[in-house]
């Protein structure tokens, strides 16, 4: 039987923290952090809900050498699909789609084991806007926070613009130089043509929504926008609506 079969008004169930401390001998708080560690079973079965009620004949075992510390905040890198919001509670929010069925492993050689604890209290930094698709990051680092809020503009971001319209060399001078959008300039970009109808941009101290005024600014309408890179992270193999982990060892 699962500790969410009882009810929660049961007099015989308790909260599953409440019973694991009193088992361990420690405290509440340090119950809670074997649990969001996925350290704790119940029957045989992972339960990482602190307030899961379990009852007097549920038998309750903690994973060999685990210890009461925090689980490490985490950083997910999204393939956000054009149309989706990163904001929570909308019709299509790519918040949605941070769930163990799209979660692409690859082949790192040191897989992060999926916890319930990952996917709360996400920060999502540098957005992209809702008709463009390509890497998004949510992120429960404060470090990685900083770095995406006060380096954001020496960051090089490489995005991928479908384009429609003609644009000649003068053009494609001022997408480089920053004067193509009337009145206001804008730092150097690297803008390069990957194919008939998609520039390449690289961008530094520009907010990718920007690229579609650049675009306007020479002639051309602006059909698609995919963001590729965010410094040194790229979205490697993800596929659109998939996610992943960043690694360790991976540096904005």
């Amino acid at each position: 039987m699962s500790p969410t079969e009882f009810p929660h008004n049961n007099d015989n169930t308790v909260r599953l923290s409440k019973r694991l401390a009193e088992q361990l001998q420690c405290s509440r708080s340090e119950a809670e952090l074997y649990i969001e560690a996925g350290a704790v079973q119940v029957d045989g079965q992972t339960v990482e809900q602190a307030g899961a009620r379990v009852g007097p004949a549920q038998v309750l075992t903690v994973t060999a050498g685990a210890k009461p510390e925090p689980v490490p905040p985490v950083t997910l890198l999204l393939h956000k699909p054009a149309g989706y919001s990163v904001q929570a509670g909308g019709p299509r929010s790519a918040l949605d789609l941070l769930v163990p069925e799209r979660w692409n492993q690859g082949d790192t050689p040191a897989p992060i084991r999926l916890l319930h604890k990952h996917f709360q209290h996400l920060e999502c930094l540098e957005p992209l806007p809702v008709p463009a698709s390509g890497l998004t990051v949510f992120t429960q680092d404060r470090r990685v926070a900083r770095k995406l809020t006060e380096d954001v503009l020496y960051l090089e971001q490489e995005c991928i613009a479908q384009v429609q319209g003609q644009l000649d060399a003068e053009g494609l001078e001022r997408l480089c130089n920053g004067t193509a959008i009337p009145g206001k300039r804008l730092p150097r970009t690297k803008v390069s043509w990957q194919s008939d109808h998609h520039l390449r941009f690289a961008l530094k101290g520009i907010y990718p929504e920007e690229i579609e005024a650049m675009c306007a600014g020479v002639g051309l309408k602006l059909l698609g926008l995919k963001r590729l890179r965010m410094g040194r992270i790229s979205m490697a193999k993800l596929a659109e609506g998939q996610w992943r982990y960043a690694m360790p060892w991976e540096r904005f």
